[in-house]
């Protein structure tokens, strides 16, 4: 590990977490309508592939399968993801959005794509675009990389 050279990087990055978590899903909730937890379940669904299984979900989430599938259902009731059961193995279940959950979470996307670019409007635009390819490396290389705080895998 390279703490040398970045050092003061590992603050900066949990003080943006902190005022992002608190701040993110009230503006895209109020702008688009969402639950906060439907939200979380859609980008785990998208972002564990789909169609996903709540494994894998449950991992994206950072939870276990219990409380994922708790989270799961409220948005399934919320028709926004679809349940079907696996044509390779029937006790299998497998997760994708309906066009409304595709709509809220492009709509949440948007929202955060525009709060970026608002947060490095005054940044030259090489800079800017460095920085996302950084966050985006970084995004990548934890989830594929790191196993959640509590212990779902």
């Amino acid at each position: 590990m390279r703490t040398d050279m970045v050092s003061g990087g590992g603050p900066a990055l949990f003080r943006l977490v902190r005022f992002w978590s608190r701040r993110w899903a009230a503006g895209i909730t109020h702008d688009e309508g969402g639950d906060v937890a439907h939200i979380l379940v859609l980008e785990a669904i998208a972002a564990a592939g789909r169609p996903a299984q709540i494994g894998a979900v449950a991992v994206e989430l950072g939870l276990d399968r219990s409380n994922a599938s708790r989270m799961l259902a409220a948005t399934v009731a919320a028709g926004l993801v679809t349940r079907t059961v696996s044509p390779q193995d029937a006790r299998r279940t497998w997760l994708d959005l309906t066009p409304a959950g595709e709509d809220l979470l492009a709509g949440a996307r948007a929202w955060q794509e525009q709060t970026f670019a608002r947060l490095v409007a005054d940044w030259p635009a090489a800079d800017a675009r460095r920085f996302a390819a950084y966050l985006v490396r970084l995004a990548s290389s934890s989830s594929s990389s790191s196993s959640s705080p509590s212990g779902a895998s």
